[in-house]
Formats: C-alpha cells, structure tokens, sequence
C-alpha cells in the first residue's frame, strides 16, 4: 500500500498548484475551506452580524480538537496567541526557588524558548543549564547527566526548527521524571506531522501554534498542561476566561471578595478575548486534520522526507543527519547545521543553491546555516522530484567558466562529511 496521501486534497491547497512550496516550518498553506470560513467571519464583521457566542464555541471546538490530536481532556488545553506566550505562561507561574535549574540545548531551540530562561535567572534566581547538541541532536545521556535534584524543568522541542530533527521526547521525560522534574515540549514543528500522546511520552505541558502542521493562520495558538499540574499552578497572569465563574456568567462577570476561582486544568491560563478570526480557520482546518488522520499524514510527510534525503544524497550533497532514519520527520536539511545566520549560509554553495530553486518558485529557508526544506501535507512526489531535477540541474550546468562550475561542485562535495 503506499505511503501517500491521495491526490485529491492537493486540491484544497491552491497555493501548492504554481510552486513547490516546501516551508511549513515557517508558515502553511491553508486550504480553501479554512480561507472560505475566514472569509465568512470577515464579512459577518462587515455587515455587523457576527455572533460572539458563535465565535466562543467555535474555539471550544478548537480546544476539544487539539486535545483529541494529544490524547488529552480539552480542560488541560489553554488558547493562548502564540508558542512564545504559551511557554511564557507556564513557565511564569511555576513556583521556582532560587537555586531551582532548568535543563534545555539553546542551540536547538527556537530563540523565543531560550529567551525566557534567561530572564527568570533574573527574576527568579535559577540556575540555567545549557546541554550542547550532538551533530544537532537531542544527546538524552547528556541531559539525563545534567538533571538533578534542584531541576524543576527540562524542556525540550518534538522537531527542532533547525535542523529538524525528531527528539527522543519519551527518553527525555523518563530522565527528568526519574528526578521530579517536569518536561516542557515546544511542539511548534510536529503537532499535525507527527503523532504526539502526552501521555505515552510523558510530556506535563506543551505549545504549539496554527500556523504550521495545523494549517491555520498566525495569532492562534494552545497551551497544554496536564491537569494535576495545571491545577497545583497559580497563573502568573489572569483575566476574565481563567476564571470560573459558572455557565451562565456573562463576560464581564466576577465574583464578590477577593477569591480568585481558577477556572479547570490549564483553562486557567486563558486571558481575555480570542483571536476569534484565527479559531474559525483553525477548527476547520482541524476538521480536515482529522478526517486524514495524524498517523496517514506522518507516513506521508515521512516517505516524502526519506525520497528527498536519498534523491540529495545521491548528488552528494551534505544532508544533515545522513540517510533516512529515527530523526527524520518532515523536514530536510542541507548544509553545516549551527552555521549562518537566520537567511545565510556560511557556504557559498548553499546560497547559491538557494537562490536558483528559489528563482525556479521552489518556497524553502535558511535556518541555522543549513536549508530546510520542510514538507506539508499538500507536498507530492512531483514536487520532490522537480526539486532533485532542479537539484540537479544546479550542480551540473556551466554558470560561465568550467572553473566555475568545478569550484562549485567542489564546495558542495567537500562539505558532505563521512557519515553523515
């Protein structure tokens, strides 16, 4: 049986029609039932004949949606804006001691998870400790030999944002556990890509947002936190939705005195009003989700990723992470991971390859040094294969002089280490 998604729902992505895009890791494409749902809040909004209730159901449904994608109860989902304020969110309202640490690999992480560590060092007095990668890996041992009894938290990403690689999450949470620590997972990258059971891998929260594997817009986003965590948690920020003040409170409503009732689980972590535009093409998209299944969307993305990888390798080019294996979701990378800066590369050839498919409309980035070339549900075997064509094409055609041409070749070859 084959590993791919059927044809047909390419067609509800109309972006993928001109292009090769290849760049979920930064944004999707959406697809034409969640633009036609945008569309219909924007014109309720014209006309003045939008429903607020309407629009708060429809972000329980976005709330009862994720949860069913983690495997979790949808009073242990928060919806939040963003990863950067739902891991803000938690983080603050830990009840840290001076002298607590926290665990994580900085060059791995996303900077909006590095940020924030280093600014309860001075808040709150931790102790930050920084695990180095390991040919931009994940390394568990040096995790696990860093945890100790003053760790209150290891975080950790499902898929780095470059170079893209699957964390060992289960492995990570055994070690912080065995320690009392909590695991916090930035699941950016996999959630919608990649089956994520909080419960099978032990995560105690986790943030994601819609606009990658969830096909939604930017501004619309969760937090999960497991409920007995949640629960032993004072929220560091509040506002009128992380209260509960009963089904039949209106939106201004509080209570009388000075008791604050936190509303259940991670709902307690809502602020004020949604982004009600953003739920209405999450839940949709959500819809589409789930119709497919997560599992049917991994096979895919993952046989996608494992053409690519063998097509590139097969032009020897410097595939990070080497053949197809264990790491490999949906992204692809090429180059020297850790190089670069946020769109360069440190390697003149990975620029130049760059700049000629993305001249031929192939959509990818440059992160960290190396480019990501990252795989949507909407991506076909055609579009790997014009971008081995393309590939290909760049790394044997005369750009002017055969010295030219060699000293490009040579670049790219030289750059692809044993066993990698």
């Amino acid at each position: 049986m084959t590993p791919f998604l059927p044809a047909e729902i390419r067609v509800q992505f109309p972006g993928s029609q001109d292009k090769v895009y290849l760049n979920i890791a930064e944004t999707t494409l959406i697809p034409v039932s969640s633009a036609d749902a945008a569309r219909a809040y924007v014109e309720h909004a014209l006309m003045g004949t939008g429903d607020k209730t309407a629009h708060r159901a429809s972000v329980e449904r976005c709330r009862e949606g994720l949860a069913e994608l983690l495997g979790s109860h949808p009073d242990e989902v928060a919806i939040t804006k963003n990863v950067s304020e739902a891991l803000n969110l938690f983080a603050s309202s830990l009840p840290w001691k001076a002298g607590d640490n926290v665990v994580f690999c900085p060059e791995l992480e996303h900077p909006n998870n590095v940020f924030l560590w280093y600014n309860l060092r001075k808040l709150k007095g931790i102790d930050v400790r920084t695990i180095e990668p390991r040919d931009g890996h994940i390394p568990v041992d040096a995790f696990a030999a860093a945890i100790d009894a003053r760790t209150a938290l290891v975080t950790v990403p499902h898929v780095s944002f470059s170079p893209g690689f699957v964390t060992d999450v289960r492995a990570i949470a055994v070690a912080a556990h065995a320690q009392h620590a909590l695991l916090l997972v930035d699941a950016a990258q996999s959630i919608g890509a990649i089956e994520c059971d909080v419960s099978r891998l032990g995560i105690d929260a986790l943030a994601v947002a819609a606009q990658k594997h969830l096909l939604g817009v930017y501004g619309f986003a969760y937090l999960y936190v497991r409920r007995s965590i949640a629960e032993s948690l004072i929220p560091a920020h509040v506002a009128r939705y992380g209260m509960d003040l009963g089904v039949d409170a209106g939106e201004t409503a509080r209570n009388r005195g000075e008791h604050l009732p936190y509303a259940p689980g991670a709902r307690r972590f809502d602020l004020g009003n949604y982004n009600y535009l953003g739920a209405r093409v999450a839940e949709t998209s959500l819809a589409l989700i789930r119709s497919i299944g997560v599992r049917r969307i991994q096979q895919h993305l993952q046989a996608l990723a494992a053409r690519l990888v063998e097509g590139l390798r097969d032009l020897n080019l410097p595939v990070a992470g080497g053949p197809p294996g264990p790491h490999l979701g949906h992204i692809v990378a090429v180059g020297h991971s850790g190089g670069g800066h946020h769109d360069t590369a440190d390697d003149p050839a990975m620029n130049d390859l760059y700049r000629y498919l993305t001249s031929h409309d192939v959509h990818l980035s440059i992160r960290k040094g190396v480019l990501r070339m990252s795989l949507g549900l909407y991506n076909t075997v055609a579009d790997i294969d014009r971008t081995l064509e393309l590939t290909r094409e760049w790394a044997t055609q005369l750009p002017g002089t055969p010295t030219a041409r060699s000293t490009r070749l040579d670049s790219a070859i030289e750059a692809r280490s044993p066993g990698r």
